[in-house]
């Protein structure tokens, strides 16, 4: 029987996933670096549980594993030693990471994956699910797309560890996607976008959708782009932050991206995917493809959400839907 291994299972995200992995009863298994969490959480949901870090030699710790499912972040402190042990041990790797060097490790190591019968598969939350299906989506709308703009809304509060990972994305610079090539444009400058309720001043940042993205579209120019408000940036010492917002902050906010299209003739279309929080809206879509790549839904080598679940996945998901403009 196939089994899933949710590594980060004790975190704020990772262990909503893991509850959600047992509502569905799927066949699972639960991992991470601190044995007493790890014993409490595999007491509650009646599960075994693994101890191990994320480093070499992490191969021989996924044994009986088919898809390993990581919530462990920084990803850029995670990712790099369990995509090399998946590939080791012929397992699947998901994780929900948006940071965009995270995406190009996984594309680097494609063609290695690929030859191992190995998926990758990074960014099965929020984001990059609802981007990547809404950015698949409004390319339908035209004939030869030529640009492709997405914005997010991040509104409400972060968690600690989303916070920590926006670090590794600011710190990664800011990118574009121009005629086909991820390149550095730091003179590049905020733009209006309108999410449904009027033009909002969204900043360029670069998430994984300058990877996922070109994958799933082959439109030659992205861009990205983030409208921020209220505390969903925090500053500081970010060890100091909770570890995410309460289930009533979620119900109060939730989450858009907006995705503009301008074809070779000119024409601009615009679509709008609307969810709920991302922190909700993260263990159910990361869970739902975990459970669809153990039941054979899966391609070897590097992959995107829309690459193998269909334009359609994101809507699958509860409380999401797309509108067009």
């Amino acid at each position: 029987m196939s089994t899933l291994l949710i590594y980060g299972a004790t975190g704020y995200t990772g262990r909503m996933a893991a509850q959600q992995a047992s509502a569905l009863g799927l066949p699972f298994e639960i991992a991470g670096r601190n044995r007493q969490h790890l014993i409490e959480l595999a007491e509650q949901l009646g599960v075994p549980y693994r101890v191990f870090e994320a480093s070499s030699g992490a191969a021989q710790s996924l044994s009986g594993i088919s898809v390993l499912l990581n919530f462990a972040g920084p990803f850029a402190h995670t990712a790099p030693a369990l995509m090399a042990a998946c590939i080791e041990a012929k397992v699947d790797y998901l994780d929900i990471t948006a940071e965009i060097n995270v995406y190009r490790l996984a594309e680097r190591l494609g063609l290695d994956a690929a030859a191992s019968g190995v998926m990758l598969l990074p960014g099965v939350g929020w984001d990059v699910v609802p981007t990547d299906s809404l950015a698949a989506h409004v390319a339908q709308r035209v004939a030869n797309p030529v640009a492709l703009s997405i914005a997010l809304q991040v509104p409400g509060s972060m968690s600690r560890g989303s916070a920590m990972s926006v670090s590794e994305i600011i710190g990664a610079g800011v990118l574009a996607r121009i005629d086909g090539e991820l390149v550095s444009t730091p003179g590049a400058q905020p733009r209006q976008f309108d999410f449904g309720d009027g033009p909002v001043l969204c900043a360029p940042l670069s998430f994984g959708d300058l990877v996922t993205a070109w994958h799933s579209t082959r439109i030659p120019n992205i861009a990205m782009f983030v409208h921020i408000s209220g505390d969903a940036f925090p500053e500081g010492d970010l060890s100091l932050l909770p570890d995410g917002p309460t289930e009533q902050e979620r119900a109060a906010h939730q989450a858009r991206a907006v995705a503009e299209i301008v074809s070779a003739d000119g024409l601009l279309v615009r679509s709008v995917i609307e969810t709920v929080n991302g922190y909700t809206f993260t263990p159910l879509a990361a869970i739902e493809a975990a459970r669809r790549v153990l039941g054979g839904e899966r391609q070897a080598g590097f992959a995107t959400p829309v690459s193998v679940f269909g334009v359609e996945f994101a809507t699958t998901i509860a409380g999401t839907m797309i509108s067009d403009f």
